[in-house]
C-alpha cells in the first residue's frame, strides 16, 4: 500500500478513533470516519496485547498485504483504522483477508467489483 494512502500521524489515529464508528471481529477492529478528500486512506496499529514487537510487526505486515489485494474495492472518502487482536498472530492469511472483507462490507465501505 502507497504511503500516500496510510494514515501516518498520531493525531489522525485519534480523531477517527474518537469520532469513528467501529465495528469487532475476533481478528481485527475496524474504525471509520469520513474524510474530506476523494480516498481511503488506512492506519493499521497492534497494541502490546498482540505479543512482542517481532509478532506485532509480523501482523501489521500481513494486514497491510492483505489490504493492499483488496484496496481498489474500497469506497474512497474514508479514514479508516484497523486494530489488530490478539488472536490475529494464529489466524492464515486467508482468515484475515476474509475478516477484512467482512468488515468492510459490514460498514458498508466494500464494492464487490472495481470501478
Amino acid at each position: 500500500m502507497k504511503r500516500e494512502f496510510r494514515l501516518t500521524r498520531s493525531s489522525d489515529f485519534e480523531r477517527v478513533k474518537q469520532r469513528g464508528k467501529s465495528y469487532a471481529h475476533p481478528l481485527l477492529v475496524l474504525i471509520k470516519d469520513p474524510n474530506q478528500i476523494d480516498t481511503v486512506r488506512i492506519g493499521i496499529a497492534a497494541g502490546r496485547v498482540v505479543g512482542n514487537a517481532v509478532k506485532r510487526n509480523r501482523a501489521k505486515r500481513r494486514m497491510r498485504a492483505s489490504l493492499s489485494s483488496i484496496f481498489s474495492n474500497i469506497q474512497p472518502g474514508w479514514d479508516l483504522v484497523f486494530l489488530a487482536r490478539k488472536s490475529i498472530a494464529e489466524s492464515s492469511f486467508s482468515e484475515l483477508l476474509s475478516a477484512e472483507i467482512q468488515l468492510l462490507k459490514r460498514a458498508g465501505l466494500f464494492r464487490e467489483e472495481s470501478v
